[in-house]
């Protein structure tokens, strides 16, 4: 009965250490990760325009992780650990179906082009298969006074009709505008 006691104490004591090991160690580790070159907490309305993202499944088909391979290169540099320093969580995605968004603020930076794309993603890049996302917008006859309006290319809205982005579409812009990459310091040789 006594040997009992003490495998099964060494074996909760084992269990104990290997978890603070595994679990407490790295945590405490990363969450004194610095920021990047340039990472910043994003504004209101990039937070707002972040939930957006989120709420959209934006990354289910879209990665915000530059891996170190040359096939990647056309997104940005590598992603580093202070990249994702105000991150909660990381939106890091599940699958590059679409192009990888670490640097999109850098690649497209217009809000124009944000606008179009989210309204009608095959008007500017024809084999797209990124879904429209028209409930992010209203269809009007005139534009009120304050109204972004979208100029959407001929043929991708009905005549006489203006097409004007909501306060989330503005938001989601914002948000991925957000999303650039500044250069690494360079290491001494």
């Amino acid at each position: 009965m006594n040997n009992l006691g003490i495998l099964a104490g060494s074996a909760f004591f084992t269990y104990l250490a290997l978890a603070i090991a595994m679990g407490v160690f790295p945590g405490a580790a990363l969450s004194a990760t610095k920021p990047g070159p340039g990472v910043v907490p994003l504004s209101a309305q990039e937070a707002r325009g972040r939930d957006v993202y989120v709420a959209e499944g934006c990354s289910y088909c879209h990665t915000q992780q530059v891996r170190p391979l040359a096939q990647d290169g056309v997104w940005g540099r590598p992603s580093t650990a202070g990249d994702y320093a105000h991150d909660t969580p990381q939106l890091l995605g599940t699958e590059r179906t679409g192009p990888d968004l670490s640097n999109i603020g850098a690649r497209q930076p217009s809000d124009v082009w944000h606008l179009i794309h989210l309204y009608q993603p095959r008007s500017l890049v024809h084999a797209s298969i990124m879904p429209q996302y028209p409930w992010l917008f209203a269809v009007k006859v005139r534009a009120d006074a304050g109204d972004v309006t979208v100029a959407v290319p001929p043929g991708y809205v009905a005549p006489n009709s203006t097409v004007v982005a909501t306060q989330s579409a503005l938001d989601l812009v914002a948000y991925l505008k957000s999303l650039k990459q500044k250069p690494l310091p360079t290491a001494a040789p």
